[in-house]
């Protein structure tokens, strides 16, 4: 069997993300959505299309959906008009969906990505638009029939479209990472894959590397979490560019990912683009978007990642690892700009939340607001180790885990109940020099006579002998001079 170089191709990939608003009511009528609410609960006339009903403007919707715009960098559409995109599913109830066609509300823009080895690369954005959900059927709760629940029906959602430019799995990762870092910094998507709040299709085509002309267009659907998204891609990839060097066709198709056996497997084929006989929803009124409207959502944005990345390594000083891993969440860094209102020690402050804080909070399964210690009792902690009355290992260790059981105490407090405030008595800090000196005159014979590294076993009996109390600068300051008098 010949051997494929793959490196001959380069894959085309187009990401469509569809995006839950996290507004109260649904994109064009009052009922509300709520995730696990019993089947076909919220729901209403309007919702389900029933003859006689109006759909109304959620401007909400069109606030956030200009937010996300503003993001991403895109033109802001002034004059636009719904549309219908008509097509018959069981859980679309009025047989069409309310989008927009010829008026994306959001045009242009681009998305940039940074890569490990510090490289970056823009994927252009070609439009975001309003549209609404379908409901969702369930095809496995009945032996014999097919579920439908249409509470989804009428949910508010966000279409983002790439340009073709993402030429990997891990790229389309990145990408998507970063479209859900901005949302959820926005707050208008939870981002949640697994609850289907964040969708993502992948349009996926293969060609000779220095050709032109795009490959034959694949549709891959169905992917709940960006691991699969970047493992769908992976395989169509390698199964196209496998069918080419075969001699074999490959059809325009939409396919779906099994996740258990990591492998696209054909849903339906598309013989050509879909006419879905898009035209004016003649219920709703066109939407004029005025600059002051603009300019009212622009001054409720809040500090985006990338704003917060340039503040942390140029205003603050950290590296570009900690800086990306505090902007990567947006609750991770308001904490942390609220750790440094309180010490002036910066890196500390990281060094906290990305370990200890994240250590707890993986260990328990818990988010950043269900811990019991907020970012002033952090910055506690670090003054108490700056000021040299506790060690960082028994900060870490022993005062950490206590004050968060008891977080209604004081840092101080929990450390002097524990017996862990250092001591710096320098009465006593001699005598037990004196005490551990005693112990090992060989010792301090080897030392005198060059054995300079000593000086950490003599460090280590009078830490060990103080247990632990010991301010260690202190006590290694008057151990050498205790050493070098004798």
């Amino acid at each position: 069997m010949r051997e494929v170089d793959y490196s001959r191709y380069e894959p085309v990939i187009g990401l469509e993300v569809h995006a839950q608003m996290l507004t109260k009511s649904k994109a064009y009528c009052s009922d509300a959505y709520d995730y696990g609410a019993s089947a076909n609960t919220d729901v209403s006339p309007i919702s389900l299309g029933h003859p006689g009903t109006l759909p109304m403007h959620n401007v909400e919707v069109i606030r956030f959906a200009i937010k996300m715009g503003l993001a991403c960098n895109c033109s802001i559409t002034e004059n636009q008009h719904y549309a219908r995109k008509n097509y018959f599913y069981a859980d679309l109830p009025k047989g069409y969906q309310i989008t927009q066609d010829k008026t994306p509300i959001c045009t242009g823009g681009h998305i940039e990505l940074k890569f490990k080895d510090g490289k970056s690369k823009v994927i252009n954005i070609t439009r975001i638009h309003m549209e609404e959900d379908a409901g969702k059927s369930f095809h496995d709760q009945d032996v014999y029939d097919s579920l439908i629940d249409l509470n989804r029906a009428g949910v508010p959602l966000i279409e983002i479209v790439s340009e073709p430019d993402i030429r990997s799995g891990e790229e389309a990762h990145l990408y998507l990472s970063e479209i859900r870092k901005l949302l959820m910094y926005l707050d208008i998507c939870d981002g949640n894959m697994e609850e289907g709040s964040m969708r993502c299709d992948a349009n996926i085509s293969v060609r000779l590397k220095g050709t032109e002309k795009f490959g034959t267009r694949v549709e891959v659907k169905n992917m709940n979490s960006f691991s699969n998204v970047k493992r769908a891609i992976d395989f169509e990839i390698k199964r196209q560019i496998d069918a080419i060097e075969n001699a074999e066709t490959i059809s325009m198709e939409t396919r779906t990912f099994d996740a258990i056996k990591g492998i696209t497997i054909s849903m339906r084929t598309k013989e050509g683009a879909s006419d879905y006989r898009y035209f004016p929803e003649p219920d709703l009124p066109p939407i004029h978007i005025s600059q002051s409207f603009i300019d009212e959502v622009q001054k409720q944005m809040p500090a985006l990642p990338k704003d917060l990345y340039d503040k942390f390594t140029k205003q603050y000083g950290l590296n570009d690892y900690d800086a990306s891993v505090l902007t990567d969440d947006k609750s991770t860094a308001i904490y942390f700009e609220e750790i440094i209102q309180h010490t002036t020690n910066v890196k500390s402050a990281a060094n906290w939340l990305m370990v200890n804080v994240r250590s707890y909070l993986n260990d328990q399964a818990l988010d950043l607001n269900q811990f019991a210690l907020n970012p002033t009792q952090i910055a506690e902690i670090i003054q108490l180790i700056d000021e040299g009355k506790v060690s960082h290992s028994a900060a870490s260790q022993k005062i950490f885990p206590e004050f968060i059981k008891q977080s209604d105490k004081t840092v101080l407090q929990i450390a002097q109940e524990l017996n862990l405030l250092q001591e710096s008595n320098t009465d006593e800090l001699q005598k037990w020099i004196d005490v551990v000196l005693s112990k090992f005159p060989e010792k301090i014979i080897e030392y005198k006579n060059g054995k300079q590294n000593l000086l950490a076993l003599f460090m280590g009996e009078v830490m060990k002998l103080s247990k632990g109390k010991a301010d260690p600068k202190m006590a290694s300051k008057m151990l050498k001079e205790t050493l070098d008098k004798n």
